[in-house]
């Protein structure tokens, strides 16, 4: 942890991690609920170890610390890199761990870059042999065997000993079994391509066939040898990869396939076991418009569905269905314009709303079935706080578990006494406690007294409201300079974001910890973020006001952002800059481009510039498609407004992102070229979505704050 400090450098904004962000991360409860589990930098680095935490005696040790070749992203396969791009993971050494949640003694399965570890009853952990490659590995519930994608193809491993044993054995290029697809990783929340049954003699997979969608090039253009990689990249309105969903038996290897409907043209959006040992699954049409969970029978694969949800002009996904073992279902939905719970019985009825109101429930962090409650994280006091909730599932006014302004997260144990509640705000970092069912705090797990705003010498930013033009409220956030002098007026930059399913300003340490705009207020500009409409956890009318016109209600909202700075007698928005990344990146060019006489200069990381090139599963659920919403994708392309741009444009992308392809900056700085228009380019070579590198991070960050030095 850093001192305090007395002034910002440019080091200081690239370091990672930012000051009071080395917390305990994936805090679980062991499965006999006597201990929590968490990874963790005693260091106060990125590399992380295993840690226990003994609840009776409040000892802590070390279960695993970090593999050697896990130290570094530059000893790690091509398929692991990915898969930590995907996840924006950029933390190292144990990065993941699991227990079969049944075991008796306790198995923990720690992955690795060398392959699988495994230990029983908390004896050192042993290398499994045979496990290099393996991709998402899994424990059945009773810890008797591992299972793991390697090339496409799935394979399980006894525990007690032996070797690796494929399940299936038809994986090519473009074909796999188990793995999630990309769109499925990227854009609808599912990691796994996989799920073992209850009782560990099936396992539920999905075989996602892309070999139909054109392989999309990745040149490394860095490096001193020639380097391609290929990706079966859906492009809007273009083929999906087509999915199945299979059961195979462990024992004999033979898998039955369900009955997935007439319509090909799917999302397998989740997919699962019921305690009763049925496999379900959430299928989502290609609008994103209807959403089905359907239950198989285990002897023909014939589906029956068990409730269907529609919704315009989307659907958003949740993770918070639960099959309890009363043969209930809890469930959440978007139905009344807000994220509430709903009991459904055995049959598929619905049974009560368990909440309500203009507020919404962000997820669901467990159920006590024996006391019939279940726990909640929701906005019902503020939408820029979170507190834990808890509510009958037999009906009845929802209680407050948590207190202390700010944002709350929570895991609940598996007999529901204990709750884990992680708490931060913008003047405090993370503090972790262990507090009763009731939410009686028992014990610290984690605090840093020495990470508040106060004590780095860092400003919080100042919150404040304003209307959209349409009447809706909006919430900003404000990072003024130090010691305003009175009769000057200081020039404005706007941090942007500005796409659905994001919040950004809320009462979290996260905001105090940028300190890209700590650095540029006290360089003496005047940093502005605004949540506008399209925008997450407002409800869906809030979000949806973007709804096939991407780049149009986004821009007038953060114009109305400007013309309140314009208000405040220290703000000169007649130097008026923005900046931000992907979304954030697309803004910044739709800002420039259609408010050219507010907007002087700009700085667009990685920006969708035509939402043609982007993935189906994302620009369909707010476009639609190329061929349905032709005017709107016409409306919404950077490409089709390059002609107004006046102000100073940096474009910064990264040549290998393979979620943002370098080809929308290319088609954008053609299309510059066309129009005649003056713009500056900054391109990392070898950094995909985000740089990575530190050499990389701080010339970044030194070329921004320059650019709005320069033209502000």
């Amino acid at each position: 942890m850093p001192g305090p400090f007395e002034r910002l450098t440019i080091a200081d904004v690239a370091r990672l991690p930012r000051p009071g962000s080395v917390v305990p991360a994936r805090a679980e409860f062991t499965p006999d609920g006597r201990g929590i589990t968490y990874l963790f930098s005693e260091e106060g680095n990125l590399v992380r170890s295993l840690w226990h935490y003994d609840i009776a005696t409040g000892e802590r040790r070390v279960l695993a610390g970090p593999p050697p070749s896990s130290t570094s992203e530059s000893s790690l396969s091509r398929e692991e890199e990915l898969r930590r791009e995907r996840a924006r993971l950029r933390e190292l050494g144990v990065t993941d761990y699991q227990f079969a949640p049944e075991a008796n003694p306790p198995v923990l399965l720690v992955p690795g870059p060398s392959g699988l570890s495994l230990s029983i009853g908390y004896a050192p952990l042993a290398a499994c042999s045979g496990t290099d490659d393996a991709n998402d590995p899994q424990l059945s519930r009773d810890g008797t065997h591992v299972a793991f994608v390697r090339d496409g193809d799935l394979y399980v491993l006894p525990v007690a000993g032996g070797a690796p044993r494929r399940l299936t054995a038809d994986a090519e290029d473009g074909l796999t079994n188990g793995l999630a697809e990309f769109i499925a990783q990227e854009e609808l929340d599912r990691d796994h391509g996989f799920w073992w049954s209850p009782d560990g003699r099936s396992l539920a997979y999905i075989r996602a066939d892309s070999r139909h969608i054109p392989s999309y090039p990745i040149v490394h253009q860095g490096k001193g040898e020639v380097d391609i990689e290929y990706h079966r990249y859906p492009f809007s309105g273009q083929p999906n990869a087509v999915l199945e969903l299979g059961m195979v038996d462990v024992a004999s290897g033979v898998t039955s396939w369900m009955d997935l409907g007439p319509d090909p043209d799917i999302y397998i959006a989740r997919a699962g076991w019921r305690p009763d040992g049925v496999l379900t699954a959430q299928i989502l049409s290609r609008d994103q418009k209807t959403l089905r969970l359907i239950a198989f029978e285990r002897s023909n694969g014939q589906p029956r569905l068990i409730l269907e949800e529609r919704g315009e002009p989307w659907l958003n996904l949740s993770n918070d269905a639960r099959f309890l073992k009363t043969g209930e279902l809890l469930w959440s939905s978007e139905r009344d314009g807000f994220r509430h719970l709903y009991l459904y019985d055995a049959g598929g009825r619905e049974v009560q709303q368990l909440t309500a109101g203009e507020w919404v429930v962000t997820h669901v962090v467990g159920v006590d079935e024996a006391r019939r409650l279940v726990y909640f994280v929701g906005t019902k006091e503020s939408v820029l706080q979170r507190q834990v909730y808890c509510a009958s599932l037999d009906g009845g006014e929802s209680t407050q578990v948590t207190s202390g302004e700010g944002v709350h997260g929570a895991v609940l144990s598996p007999g529901g006494d204990w709750l884990i509640d992680s708490h931060s705000s913008t003047r405090a970092a993370a503090r972790i406690v262990l507090r009763d069912a009731a939410g009686t705090e028992r014990a610290v797990l984690f605090e840093q007294p020495e990470a508040t705003s106060e004590a780095l010498g860092l400003r919080p930013p100042e919150f404040v409201t304003l209307q959209a033009d349409d009447g809706a409220l909006l919430y900003g956030a404000i990072y003024r300079p130090p010691n305003l002098e009175p009769a000057k007026r200081y020039p404005v930059v706007i941090s942007v974001y500005g796409g659905p399913h994001v919040q950004r300003v809320l009462d979290d340490w996260s905001l105090t910890a940028d300190l890209r705009a700590q650095f540029l207020a006290q360089e003496g500009f005047v940093v502005f973020k605004l949540d506008n409409r399209g925008g997450f956890n407002r409800g869906l009318a809030f979000e949806a006001a973007l709804a096939g016109r991407m780049g149009t209600v986004e821009v007038a909202d953060q114009l109305a952002g400007v013309r309140y700075l314009a208000s405040l007698s220290y703000a000169d928005t007649g130097r008026t800059g923005i900046y931000g990344w992907s979304y954030g990146g697309y803004m910044t060019c739709m800002a420039l481009m259609k408010a050219p006489g507010v907007f002087m200069a700009g700085v667009a990381g990685a920006p969708v510039t035509d939402w043609d090139g982007y993935d189906t599963g994302y620009t369909e659920r707010y476009m639609g498609t190329p061929q349905s919403n032709p005017e709107g994708y016409f409306e919404s392309s950077v490409l089709n407004h390059v002609r107004d741009l006046a102000g100073r444009l940096l474009i910064v992308h990264g040549m290998v992102d393979e979620n943002v392809h370098f080809r929308h900056t290319a088609r954008l700085v053609r299309a510059l070229a066309e129009a005649g228009k003056d713009y500056d380019l900054l391109i990392f070579p070898e950094e995909r979505h985000m740089p990575r590198s530190q050499s990389d991070l701080e010339y970044e960050e030194r070329r921004i704050v320059q650019y709005f030095r320069d033209h502000l």
